[in-house]
């Protein structure tokens, strides 16, 4: 098959979303398909390259942050990309579009395929639904909610990542929707062996912004006192100085390490070396972090909310507790930091379970649906 993935964000920009699609097209061009990949360009980073045998065509969209794309940067890529995907459209000839985040790649994918009479499928990280991420796009889809519907009903199908990002899609649009998860490479990725670490190493990977919650993540430490641990956490955003300044009202400075936006090979070398992912977010789809901690074997203690619901099986190989109980947090991380049997249970609970995420089986599901796509078009 001839693919053409439109994306606005893929590494090294943005987060997961782009590495779940990343994924999925190294996989597709692994069985033997042409993927090519358009999105948005930032400085620093070549216009076109070759990716894992992904074709990566980057255009400009005014972006100038990784960690963040503004409503200006997002409708730049759209406009762009119009006369940017009508040539990569004649000149590679691709059979279907998959396109991921209905806002704001669906949008020049609905237009491309009204243009050119190509099919596309969506698929939907949550933050392109309605309500999915209140605090970034409430405001946005007071006023574009009623022009994304058609996106959604054009697609010749629809894809959630979690079961979350599906019952609240179906609140909203009235098209059929399938759950497929984000998925990691989960046989290379695993460990040979789960060792734990001294002291226990606990680990956040993700934007620091609001919906991610990551100030929270250093008062609850800040309770854990008498135990031994390390925490490290990846990643920038608009909350990095506050973060900061938080640790050190605390006086932690030394329990801390902040090394800023990383690479996705830089999270996964810092998971091989960590026992607990400690995400408490307020959102959530189904965060490609969750699926690669899984994979390395991580215990996970994170918030009662979306896609964490499908990777943690509570008391098993992690705790799932309410973004608001901060008191909850704390006493399953004392349990998990000081019983170190525990902690090597969930581990191991942890790698079993990343086996209904292996990529093999995500893109079984996504090779069905294209080739369909293509001849029922």
């Amino acid at each position: 098959m001839r693919i053409l993935t439109i994306i606005y964000e893929f590494p090294p920009i943005g987060g997961g979303g782009g590495r779940a699609a990343y994924d999925i097209c190294r996989e597709l061009v692994a069985r033997g398909h042409e993927v090519t990949v358009l999105t948005a360009h930032m400085r620093g980073i070549p216009f076109q390259e070759n990716a894992d045998g992904i074709r990566v065509v980057r255009i400009s969209s005014l972006r100038t942050e990784s960690f963040r794309a503004t409503f200006t940067t997002m409708l730049a890529f759209v406009l762009a990309g119009l006369w940017a995907g009508l040539r990569l459209i004649y000149l590679s000839r691709p059979e279907i579009i998959h396109t991921h985040f209905a806002v704001p790649s669906g949008a020049l994918a609905w237009t491309l395929s009204i243009l050119t009479g190509i099919p596309y499928i969506l698929t939907a990280h949550l933050g392109d639904v309605p309500g999915g991420v209140p605090d970034k796009t409430r405001a946005w889809f007071r006023w574009l909610e009623p022009f994304t519907i058609p996106i959604w009903k054009r697609a010749k199908k629809v894809i959630a990542v979690s079961r979350f990002t599906r019952e609240l899609a179906l609140i909203h649009y009235s098209v059929d929707i399938e759950v497929i998860p984000n998925g990691a490479d989960v046989l290379h990725l695993a460990p040979s062996e789960i060792q734990l670490n001294k002291p226990a190493q606990i680990v956040f990977a993700g934007r620091f912004v609001s919906q991610k919650n990551p100030i929270a993540i250093v008062k609850i430490l800040s309770e854990l006192t008498g135990l031994d641990w390390f925490c490290t956490m990846l990643g920038d955003g608009p909350l990095f100085e506050d973060v900061k300044k938080e640790i050190a009202k605390h006086g932690m400075s030394d329990c801390f390490n902040l090394p800023g936006w990383v690479t996705p090979e830089d999270v996964l070398n810092q998971f091989s070396k960590s026992d607990i992912l400690f995400m408490p977010s307020f959102s959530e789809g189904l965060p490609v972090v969750g699926v690669q901690a899984l994979a390395k074997g991580l215990a996970i203690v994170a918030s009662r909310i979306g896609g964490f619901m499908d990777l943690v099986d509570h008391d098993r190989n992690g705790y799932l507790i309410e973004v608001q109980n901060r008191q909850g947090f704390s006493q399953v991380l004392r349990e998990l930091i000081s019983k170190s049997e525990i902690l090597l249970q969930f581990r191991k609970a942890s790698l079993e379970k990343s086996r209904d995420f292996d990529i093999q089986k995500v893109v079984d599901q996504y090779q069905i649906i294209f080739q369909n796509g293509i001849h029922e078009k």
